[in-house]
C-alpha cells in the first residue's frame, strides 16, 4: 500500500509539473504584438540623433524632437517654441503612416514617401532602419506624463534661439554701467554650420525683420549653470570688441533675459518672427548659413550601419 501511495504522488507530482511547465511555454512563446500595437504603446517617441547609424540622413527624423504615431497620424514636436503645450504635447501633425510586417511606411506632408525596416532594440527602443540611405534612427519610448519636457529644451536651448528671425531689445534696467551693448538693439542666432554664428544690430524700431542690417556677424556659445534649466551662459565673441558674457535667463516661448556679468545691466529681448519647422528643407525669410537647412546637429562621430536591408530588390 505504500509503494502505491507513493507511486501515486510521484505520478501527481509529475503531472503537475508538466502543466506549470507548459502554462510557462504559452506564457513565453506566445504571439508579439502588432507593429502598430508597438508604436501605439507609448505617447512619444523621443529622437536620439547621437546615436544614429550610417552616413545618410531622413530630413523629418533630422529636425524632430519627438514622434507620435495615433491611427494612421503621424505628429512631431519639431520646434522647442510651443514644446510640451503644442498639440497638447506631442506637436503639429505632419503626415501619415500604414504599419505591417514590421515595415513603417511614412507619407509625410511634405518630404512624401518614406519607409523603414522597424526593430524593436529592447522595451522601449527601436530602430527605424532606411534601406534607402542605409541609415537607421533610434527612438525611445515615453508616456507623455513622464516626458521631460524641461530637460529636452534645456539641453537644446540654442535651437530655440534659432526659432526666431531676430530678437528684438525691449528692455534695459536703469541700473548697470553704460557699456558698449547698451547700443545693440537686435540679435539673430542663425541655422547651419556649427550652430554657433551670431548677428547684431544697432537698428531702431524695424517692423520688417528682413529690413534689419545687420552690423556684426560673429561666434555665440550656449554653456550650462549646475542646477539650472532655464538659465544658461551666453557669450557673444565681439572680436576686437573682446566678449560680452551674459547669464540667459528663459522667460517664455517668446522672451529671453539677459543679464550682463560686466556692468550689472539687465535687458529683454522678445522673439520677431517665429518659423515653424517642418522640414529639414529652407523656410523661405529665415535666414542662415549658406543657405543649410535647421535641422538637429549629430554630437557624436558618424560611424557605419552594420544593419543590412531585407528589401528584395
Amino acid at each position: 500500500m505504500k509503494t502505491i501511495k507513493l507511486l501515486l504522488g510521484f505520478m501527481l507530482s509529475a503531472t503537475m509539473l508538466t502543466s506549470c511547465y507548459t502554462e510557462q511555454v504559452i506564457v513565453d512563446n506566445g504571439p508579439s504584438i502588432s507593429l502598430d500595437q508597438l508604436l501605439h504603446s507609448y505617447d512619444l517617441w523621443y529622437v536620439d540623433v547621437n546615436r544614429t547609424q550610417g552616413y545618410g540622413e531622413t530630413p523629418f527624423l533630422q529636425i524632430a524632437f519627438t514622434l507620435t504615431f495615433d491611427r494612421g497620424v503621424v505628429y512631431a514636436n519639431n520646434n522647442l517654441v510651443g514644446f510640451g503645450s503644442q498639440g497638447n504635447g506631442f506637436g503639429v501633425e505632419i503626415g501619415t503612416y500604414n504599419a505591417y510586417d514590421m515595415i513603417l511606411d511614412i507619407n509625410h506632408v511634405i518630404d512624401g514617401y518614406n519607409s523603414f525596416d522597424v526593430y524593436q532594440i529592447d522595451n522601449n527602443t527601436i530602430e527605424l532602419y532606411n534601406p534607402f540611405n542605409d541609415t537607421s534612427y533610434f527612438l525611445d519610448g515615453y508616456q507623455r506624463s513622464t516626458f521631460d519636457y524641461d530637460l529636452v529644451f534645456s539641453e537644446n536651448i540654442h535651437y530655440f534661439l534659432q526659432e526666431y528671425e531676430a530678437w528684438e531689445k525691449v528692455y534695459t534696467s536703469n541700473f548697470g554701467a553704460l557699456n558698449e551693448f547698451d547700443n545693440e538693439n537686435y540679435l539673430q542666432f542663425l541655422a547651419g554650420g556649427n550652430d554657433s554664428t551670431f548677428r547684431s544690430s544697432q537698428d531702431v524700431n524695424i517692423n520688417n525683420t528682413n529690413n534689419i542690417f545687420w552690423d556684426y556677424t560673429g561666434i555665440y556659445g550656449v554653456g550650462n549653470i549646475n542646477g539650472s534649466l532655464y538659465t544658461k551662459n551666453l557669450t557673444l565673441d565681439y572680436d576686437f570688441l573682446g566678449n560680452e558674457f551674459f547669464e540667459m535667463t528663459v522667460i517664455n516661448d517668446g522672451t529671453i533675459e539677459l543679464f550682463h556679468a560686466n556692468s550689472g545691466t539687465v535687458y529683454e529681448f522678445e522673439g520677431r518672427g517665429y518659423t515653424a519647422f517642418y522640414r529639414g528643407s529652407n523656410v523661405e525669410g529665415k535666414s542662415n548659413i549658406e543657405g543649410e537647412p535647421k535641422k538637429r546637429k549629430q554630437r557624436t562621430p558618424k560611424v557605419d550601419n552594420p544593419r543590412e536591408s531585407k528589401r528584395h530588390s
